[in-house]
Formats: structure tokens, C-alpha cells, sequence
């Protein structure tokens, strides 16, 4: 069974490594010249299993007009004169209430807790160093954002996932370098959560996934799926077509306008995030764990000599220029916590695009197309969700059930399921 997959960021190669362990050939059709070029490149490296929530949540909505008076913020949206846009726009604000947000969080939940099974299970396989660094610590600047996060809060002791709230002098006791000038109420600890290098654990499990045997093709855009008497027959590119007997979509934002020539409506929009990467000058005024500042929803990472500094999100922006608001707002936070530690004049700049669905969760299996399936909308989370979204599209490819519950994952939510019977499971190598 010959199965494309279009992406290279860590969602496609996740995927085509869980689909090469099911026997399958695979290739990889990818625009850039190489794995993890997008939004995998150079993120914030939170690989938060159990504080990963849909962006969709209360409060969001007033922070998002706040920001439209506000210079320097790191969320904020970006209109346009688009019907579609708009139309995004109002269901997530729809989202964003308490009973919407807790459905999202507990569904994302459900994918991250397998996800990270998977994610652990292939790490500890082929041995792979991502400058992991464990634990997340979730700082609040004042009192009312402490009680802001309490719907959080309470979804996390639901689903009985290790976190303490903390007062500033804990959190200064964890993280002794914190600036004793910024205003701090508390902190939420997360032991569970952890950090890493995307990129570096992206080109790793490439690595691995063609010496297995999967085929790469870079520098390989896909302009059109070719769709005969209702399955997918090839992926068009300039190379000429890539024939396959399944494709599964796990890319970006250009996966919209592929799928809706294939009739197949998904809500797909683009959020910019940037990052600055930092040398560190003095270590012992640098981070030891991640720390992600609630307020701004930016999150200051060491990895190895240097700060990753990250998290700024632009809704509906789809240029590829560095956003200079968002990256203020990124050093401004940096600064903040920890002044001494890095040389903020020093940054790296990076953007790149996540697509994201209103809701939060991504969609994961089947289309209305036979043998079309999609990996996408995974916003902010993707490393998070990869490996778990990797193996649960693998099964579905293979005709295999998933070991999650998938109610609220799949594009039943949009539109209307594929009803076709499931190909016959392969026999794994």
C-alpha cells in the first residue's frame, strides 16, 4: 500500500514513521528544502501534555479588544475583508465560553495524554535528544489573573493531571533567578510537562523514518489532489503527479484550499507566532525550567546556551514577515523575568504559520473523499500532539481501530463523514 503524505513539519514526519511501522511505502511530498522548515522550525518547544487548551476560552475575547488599543501585545487579531474569516472568527468567540471550552479541553486532553505515551514509547526507542528539560511553571502577574485561571485549574484536577498552584515566594524557591521587580501574585506548576528542541526531534525521527525506508521529496509543492469517481487517484505537483492508494494532508494552511477544490470544507486559519533565540550571558540568572508568562501567553525556554523566547499569536495573518509587535511584546517578557540573563540584542527572529481551527482540536482520519485523510489544525500544539495524532491517523489509513475515543477529533464536527468500509488492516513488518 503506497500512502503520500504532504508536510514535513513534525505532524507529516510522525506520520510517516507510524505509518512505515504498519509495513506501508511512504513518501513525503514537502514545498521547503527540507523537514521541520514551518511552524516546527523554531516554536517555543512546550510539549505540554497536560496544560495544552484550545485558545478558545473565557476571557479571550476582551483581551483580543483590549489588544486593539494596546501597542505592543502578543495576541491579537488581524482583519480582513473575507467572509470566511469572519465566519471563523464568530465561532471561536462561540467557543470561548466556559461549557465550550471545557468539551475543547477535555477532547484535546484525551489526544495529548495518548500522545504522550507515544511520544515517551518512541524517545526512549531510538534513544532521541531533543535538549529536553523537564517541568513548566505558569507564572501570574496579579490576583485577578490567578482567578482567571481557575476554569483551567479545575479541568486539570478533573483529569487528575500533577499540577500546585503556588505563591510568588514558591515560585521565586523554583525558579530563583525570577526578576524580584516584576510583579508577582502566584504560579501554576506543572512537573509533567516539559520542553525541547522541535526541530532537532523532527530531523531525528526523519532520520530514522528513511532509513526505514520512507521516500523524502523536498522542494516538492502540491498544487492539486486529482479525484476520480469519488477516491483520490494523485497529488499534482510541478514534478509531475505522485499516484497513491492513500493521502493524508499534514501541512499547513494550504491544505484549506486543496480540500475545498476536493469539496471538503474544513475552517482552517492561519496564526502567526514568532520566536527570538537568544544567547545566554549569565546562566545563573537564566532559567531552569520553562516559564510561560499567563498574561502575554509567552513562554522562555533554555535550550542548551540559549533562550528560546516565544508564543506571540497574529489570527488571520498570513505574510511571512517577522511581526515587530509581537516580537516587542516577546523581549518585553524576557526582560521582565529575567534581565540579566541572555543578550536580548542578539535575537534570532523567526515567524512562521500554525493552522488552527476555531475550536482548538485538530482533525484527525477520514474525509468525505474515500482515501483522502487529514492530520491538521493543530495550532500551538502540535509538537504536543504529534506522535499521538501520527499513530491514530496511521490506524484509521490501515483500516485499524485507535486505541483513543476520536468523538470530537475528526471532521464529523464540520462535515459529514466518508461512508465507506474500512480497508483491511496490513500485517506490520
Amino acid at each position: 500500500m503506497h500512502v503520500v503524505v504532504i508536510g514535513a513539519g513534525v505532524i507529516g514526519v510522525t506520520t510517516a514513521y507510524a505509518l512505515r511501522q504498519y509495513g506501508c511505502e511512504v513518501t513525503v511530498l514537502e514545498r521547503g528544502s527540507g523537514v521541520a522548515q514551518g511552524a516546527s522550525f523554531a516554536n517555543g518547544g512546550v510539549i505540554s501534555h497536560g496544560y495544552a487548551g484550545p485558545w478558545a476560552a473565557p476571557g479571550v475575547p476582551m483581551s483580543l479588544l483590549r489588544a486593539l488599543f494596546q501597542r505592543d501585545v502578543s495576541l491579537r487579531v488581524r482583519p480582513r475583508f473575507d467572509p470566511a474569516f469572519w465566519r471563523w472568527l464568530s465561532r471561536f468567540v462561540s467557543e470561548c465560553r466556559l461549557e465550550r471550552f471545557r468539551v475543547n479541553r477535555l477532547r484535546l486532553h484525551r489526544l495529548a495524554r495518548y500522545s504522550l505515551e507515544q511520544t515517551q514509547a518512541l524517545v526512549a526507542h531510538h534513544a532521541i535528544d531533543h535538549e529536553r528539560q523537564p517541568g513548566l511553571l505558569v507564572l501570574f502577574r496579579t490576583d485577578k489573573a490567578v482567578a482567571r485561571n481557575e476554569p483551567m485549574r479545575s479541568v486539570l484536577a478533573d483529569q487528575g493531571i500533577a499540577h500546585r498552584l503556588l505563591s510568588a515566594q514558591e515560585c521565586r524557591a523554583i525558579e530563583a533567578a525570577l526578576n524580584e521587580h516584576t510583579p508577582l501574585a502566584g504560579g501554576l506548576h506543572l512537573p509533567d510537562d516539559e520542553t525541547g528542541n522541535c526541530a532537532y526531534f523532527t530531523r531525528r525521527v526523519r532520520e530514522i523514518a528513511q532509513q526505514q525506508g520512507v521516500r523524502f521529496m523536498f522542494n516538492t509543492p502540491v498544487t492539486a489532489l486529482a479525484i476520480e469517481s469519488g477516491r483520490l487517484s494523485a497529488a499534482i505537483t510541478a514534478q509531475g503527479s505522485q499516484r497513491a492508494d492513500a493521502l493524508v494532508m499534514a501541512t499547513s494552511v494550504e491544505a484549506g484550499p486543496m480540500l475545498a477544490a476536493a469539496g471538503i470544507a474544513v475552517p482552517l486559519l492561519a496564526v502567526k507566532g514568532c520566536s527570538a533565540t537568544v544567547p545566554i550571558a549569565r546562566h545563573e540568572l537564566a532559567p531552569l525550567t520553562a516559564v510561560m508568562d499567563e498574561e502575554h501567553k509567552v513562554v522562555v525556554t533554555r535550550m542548551g546556551n540559549r533562550l528560546r523566547i516565544a508564543g506571540t499569536g497574529v489570527i488571520g495573518d498570513e505574510s511571512p514577515y517577522v511581526d515587530q509587535r509581537g516580537l516587542r511584546a516577546l523581549l518585553k517578557v524576557a526582560h521582565d523575568w529575567y534581565p540579566g540573563a541572555a543578550r536580548y540584542s542578539q535575537a534570532q527572529l523567526w515567524s512562521g504559520l500554525r493552522a488552527m481551527l476555531p475550536d482548538g482540536p485538530p482533525v484527525l482520519g477520514e474525509t468525505p473523499v474515500a482515501n483522502l485523510f487529514v492530520n491538521l489544525g493543530h495550532g500551538a500544539s502540535g509538537w504536543a500532539l504529534a506522535c499521538g495524532s501520527a499513530q491514530v491517523v496511521a490506524d484509521i489509513v490501515t483500516g485499524r481501530a485507535p486505541a483513543i475515543d476520536l468523538d470530537g477529533l475528526t471532521l464529523d464536527r464540520f462535515c459529514r463523514p466518508a461512508t465507506h468500509q474500512p480497508r483491511p488492516a496490513l500485517d506490520a513488518p
